[in-house]
C-alpha cells in the first residue's frame, strides 16, 4: 500500500508530464474504441441493408452482381425476367409476398425504381426496421413518386414538386421523358441504405414513360402518346429487373430456392441476401481491417510516449531513488514503484479514454443518425472491448517493466543497497 502512495505522490510531483501522458493514452484509446464501435455498427448496418427478405430473384448471373443492382443500385443487369415468370413465382404456395423491381431510368444521377405499393409495407432494413414516411404517402396516382431522404434534401424537393425522369442510369442523359412529369407524393425518412438515394415510382408509371418507345428509343414517325392518353392504356410490364421474396417460413427457403433455380420457362436464380452480403463484405472488409490496424498503432504510439516519458525522467529521479534506498527501500521496491506508475498512467488513460468515447458518441449520435442513417447504440463495452482494454493494460505493464528494470539495475550498480 505504501508503494501505491509513493507512486501517486511521485506522479503528482510530475503532474504536468503525467497529465500529458494520460491524455495521449486516453485519446488513442478513444480512437481505438470509437473506430471499433463504428466498424462493428457499420458492418451490422451493411448487413442490414436488406432484412426480412428471404430470397432475391433475377436472371441467372452472379449472386453478388444480382445483389448489387437489385439492392445497392450498382451496375446493370445482364437481362430481365419476364412478368409472367414473376407472377408464377409470386403464386408459389410458400411465397408470402413478392416485390417486383424494375430499373433503367434515372433523375439527375439518382436511380429510379419501379415497384408496387407493397414495397413500403414489406421492405425491411437494419434490425427489421420498416420504411417510414417523413412526409406524404406512397404513390397512389400513375405519376406519383416517393423520394428517398437524400434525394429530397440534396435537390430541395418538397411534396408536390415536379420532376422529369430521364432514360438510362447515367448522371447525364440526353433523352428525357419531359412529356410525362412526376409529382412528389411522399418523402421517406433516412435509412442509411441505398433507399435514401432512390426515386420510387409504380411499375405502371414506369411503363407509361415507354409506351411510345421502341427498342430503347422514342418511336420515329409515330404520334407521341400524352400523359393523359397513357392512363387509358394497358400498362402491365412485359419484364422486370428482379424480385424480392418473403416466404411463409424460413424452413422453406432452400426448397423455394431450388424450385426457382430449376424454373422451366427461363433461366432464373434465387440468392439468399445474407450469403450474398457476406460474400460482398469479404471483398470490402480490407478497408475495415486497415482502419482497425491504424487505430491499434495509434494506441501503441501513446504507450511508447508513456515509455519515453518514464525513461527520460530516470536520470532526474536518481536522487529520489537514492533517498528511497537510504531509508530502507530495496531494488525490488524501486522496480515495483516504476511498474505501478506505468500501470497507473495506463489505467487512468484507459478510464478517461472510455469516458471520452462515450461522451463523443452521445454528442455525435444524432448527427450520425441524421446524416448517415447509422444508429450507434450507447451500450456497455462488450467482451471484445474489455479484451482490448486488458491487452492495452498488459502492454503498458510490459513497457513499464523496461524503465523499471533499468532502475533496478542502476540501484545495484550504484551500490546504494542498505541491508536490513
Amino acid at each position: 500500500m505504501y508503494l501505491l502512495r509513493l507512486a501517486l505522490r511521485s506522479l503528482l510531483n510530475r503532474r504536468f508530464s503525467a497529465l500529458l501522458t494520460v491524455l495521449a493514452i486516453a485519446l488513442s484509446i478513444t480512437l481505438l474504441l470509437g473506430v471499433e464501435k463504428i466498424r462493428t455498427e457499420a458492418r451490422a448496418s451493411f448487413a442490414g441493408t436488406i432484412s426480412g427478405t428471404d430470397l432475391i430473384v433475377g436472371p441467372r448471373t452472379g449472386s453478388v452482381q444480382l445483389l448489387l443492382y437489385s439492392v445497392f443500385r450498382i451496375g446493370h443487369p445482364s437481362a430481365n425476367m419476364r412478368w409472367d415468370s414473376f407472377q408464377r413465382i409470386a403464386d408459389h404456395p410458400r411465397v408470402a409476398w413478392a416485390l417486383p423491381i424494375s430499373l433503367g431510368d434515372s433523375h439527375r444521377g439518382y436511380k429510379v425504381m419501379g415497384t408496387s405499393a407493397d414495397y413500403f409495407l414489406h421492405y425491411r432494413h437494419g434490425r427489421d426496421r420498416a420504411l417510414a414516411f417523413a412526409e406524404g404517402k406512397a404513390f397512389a396516382d400513375l405519376y406519383d413518386a416517393v423520394l428517398g431522404a437524400d434525394v429530397a434534401r440534396e435537390q430541395g424537393y418538397v411534396l408536390g414538386s415536379e420532376l422529369v425522369l430521364a432514360h438510362g442510369t447515367g448522371s447525364v442523359s440526353f433523352v428525357e421523358h419531359a412529356d410525362k412529369p412526376f409529382r412528389v407524393s411522399g418523402i421517406l425518412e433516412k435509412t442509411g441504405t441505398p433507399v435514401d438515394r432512390t426515386i420510387h415510382v409504380s411499375l405502371q408509371g414506369l411503363e407509361a414513360l415507354h409506351v411510345d418507345w421502341r427498342q430503347g428509343m422514342p418511336a420515329r414517325g409515330a404520334a407521341r402518346i400524352s400523359a393523359e392518353q397513357a392512363r387509358d392504356m394497358a400498362l402491365t410490364p412485359s419484364s422486370i429487373t428482379a424480385a424480392l421474396l418473403g416466404l411463409d417460413s424460413r424452413v422453406a427457403t432452400f426448397a423455394v430456392q431450388r424450385d426457382i433455380n430449376r424454373f422451366p420457362d427461363e433461366p432464373l436464380m434465387a440468392v439468399l441476401p445474407g450469403v450474398a452480403l457476406q460474400e460482398l463484405w469479404s471483398l470490402l472488409g480490407v478497408a475495415e481491417k486497415a482502419l482497425f490496424i491504424v487505430s491499434v498503432f495509434v494506441v501503441l504510439t501513446g504507450l511508447v510516449g508513456m515509455l519515453t516519458a518514464i525513461l527520460s525522467s530516470l536520470n532526474e529521479r536518481r536522487r529520489e531513488m537514492a533517498i528511497l534506498r537510504s531509508v530502507g527501500a530495496r531494488p525490488r521496491h524501486i522496480f515495483s514503484l516504476l511498474l505501478l506508475e506505468a500501470f497507473g498512467l495506463a489505467l487512468a488513460g484507459a478510464l478517461l479514454g472510455v469516458g471520452l468515447m462515450y461522451l463523443t458518441l452521445w454528442l455525435a449520435q444524432p448527427l450520425i443518425l441524421s446524416h448517415y442513417g447509422l444508429f450507434i447504440p450507447i451500450t456497455a463495452p462488450g467482451p471484445w472491448e474489455w479484451s482490448l482494454l486488458g491487452g492495452i493494460l498488459l502492454a503498458a505493464v510490459l513497457m513499464g517493466s523496461v524503465p523499471a528494470w533499468r532502475a533496478y539495475r542502476q540501484s545495484l550498480i550504484d551500490g546504494l543497497s542498505i541491508r536490513t
